[in-house]
């Protein structure tokens, strides 16, 4: 049985502190104990990662980029580890889950090829005798909040633009899957990352409060729900703290008539069956045009019916559990009262027997736009399908929602797909595909979907400020 510590300025913390304890999704297994960072653990993590910071920051962005790069060499050589750790906790597949650990990796590897290119800006005076330099510096300190679904690759998704720009990091990883986060810790010992550049900290809300409102944060970056959000906003507030946030999520999938129909329908299941469909960006609502809907609903049934579920370890062609038992609880209740409001179960939608947070891939037809099954996002491999008649119709109804993160189309008519491209409220279109969410890109949402960004220049760029030099000469 796993016993990890607290990661405080480049080092394992082992007390006798209150734990956490760590199960198996897919058996409810114990796998393990965290310790539970107290108030006072989590100032001491603050004042390690400000004290590294300001040797950090001077630092040319080369050698950073060079200690980045080490970084991500040590965790692929400790990835294997790393994904069985991850497998355990989450209910991946161990392949998959090794994976994400060398996706990971890469994204330290882009961020790094950065160091060269985080550029400020001359701009003209109105003065003949002046210059104005616009510069970009690191925030400081940066609180780093991550979820259960995408731990490892989110970890690195946050640290990487971090540290590249001169920051340090104080990291709490999801209660629900911390273990493979001091794999990763282990991984920056490995490599010689200064000590305190990461901190890595278990710990319950009230502490998490603590972190996040120490003067020396400069910055909470969130991937979570709207209700964390909030509370980082609150956070924020303290200290007049930058926030960044990845939110909720409710992505539609528009399927015109001209789709290829069976690519769509198969795309889309693995998009909601992909860890359990507990990926911000799955697909939550599909709106199909009437004349092809009837069709449709039956390629959607016919393969999410192949689709079989259980523990990963046993066979990892299975779908996955849900994280907890909470969830599933959650789910299956959101199903019940939108049958009882009308929708039809296609397939699905029932609770199994035996140990797991296990639930069957579940598709609903007959359902509305105002159902709380198509505007509330579920998190799960629960799929609600609409019937449209015009492109108008669609977009309509996708764009009516309190989220705005992604957005898929399916079509093979151009002028369809620039017209969505203008007009979906979403920060992402992906055309003729479900979202992948490239690293190169930038991974933002609209409305009730966050407040800043990952991923990219743009991500990147969120970790810095701004200082105007006004030079006269």
């Amino acid at each position: 049985m796993r016993a990890d510590y607290n990661f405080i300025n480049g080092t394992f913390l082992e007390t006798d502190a209150q734990r956490i304890a760590v199960y198996n999704p897919a058996t409810g297994g114990l796998i393990g104990h965290v310790s539970a960072a107290s108030a006072a653990d989590a100032v001491r993590a603050v004042e390690a990662a400000a004290a590294a910071q300001r040797g950090w920051r001077r630092l040319p962005a080369a050698e950073r980029g060079a200690i980045l790069t080490r970084f991500a060499d040590a965790i692929d050589a400790r990835s294997s580890v790393i994904g069985a750790v991850l497998a355990a906790e989450s209910g991946k597949s161990v392949a998959d889950a090794t994976a994400e650990a060398h996706y990971a990796a890469e994204v330290l590897r882009y961020h790094a090829q950065w160091a060269r290119r985080i550029e400020g800006e001359v701009i003209p005076s109105d003065s003949a005798n002046e210059n104005l330099v616009l510069m970009r510096e690191p925030i400081g300190v940066a609180a780093c909040l991550i979820p259960f679904n995408f731990p490892i690759y989110t970890l690195l998704r946050k640290i990487a633009p971090a540290l590249i720009t001169g920051n340090a990091v104080v990291v709490r990883p999801s209660n629900n899957t911390p273990c493979s986060a001091f794999e990763v810790a282990r991984a920056a010992q490995d490599a010689q990352v200064p000590a305190g550049l990461i901190n890595v900290l278990a710990m319950d809300h009230d502490t998490a409060a603590v972190l996040c409102t120490q003067r020396d944060v400069g910055m909470i970056t969130l991937t979570g729900s709207v209700t964390a959000g909030r509370k980082v906003l609150d956070y924020c507030k303290e200290n007049i703290a930058r926030p960044s946030l990845e939110l909720g999520g409710k992505t539609p999938a528009i399927i015109e008539a001209d789709a290829d129909l069976e690519a769509a329908a198969a795309a889309i299941v693995r998009s909601k069956t992909t860890h359990c469909g507990q990926l911000c960006t799955a697909i939550e609502r599909v709106y199909v045009q009437a004349s092809v809907h009837a069709r449709f609903v039956e390629l959607l049934r016919e393969k999410m019916k192949a689709v079989t579920f259980g523990d990963r370890a046993v066979d990892a062609s299975h779908m996955g559990p849900l994280i907890s038992e909470q969830a599933r609880a959650s789910i299956h209740a959101m199903v019940e009262r939108a049958v009882a409001d009308g929708a039809k179960i296609e397939t699905g939608g029932y609770l199994p027997e035996g140990p797991g947070h296990f639930y069957p891939p579940t598709l609903l037809s007959g359902c509305r736009q105002d159902m709380e099954i198509v505007q509330e996002e579920i998190f799960g491999p629960v799929l609600p399908v609409l019937s449209y008649e015009t492109l108008d119709d669609a977009l309509r109804m996708a764009n009516d929602h309190q989220f705005g993160l992604s957005s898929v189309l399916y079509t093979e008519r151009y002028r369809s797909t620039m017209r969505v491209a203008n007009e979906i409220e979403a920060g992402e279109l992906y055309v003729n595909r479900t979202p992948a969410d490239p690293y190169q890109g930038y991974h933002a949402g609209w409305k009730r979907s966050g407040l800043g960004g990952d991923d990219g220049k743009h991500g990147m760029l969120e970790f810095t400020q701004t200082r105007l030099v006004v030079m006269p000469f």
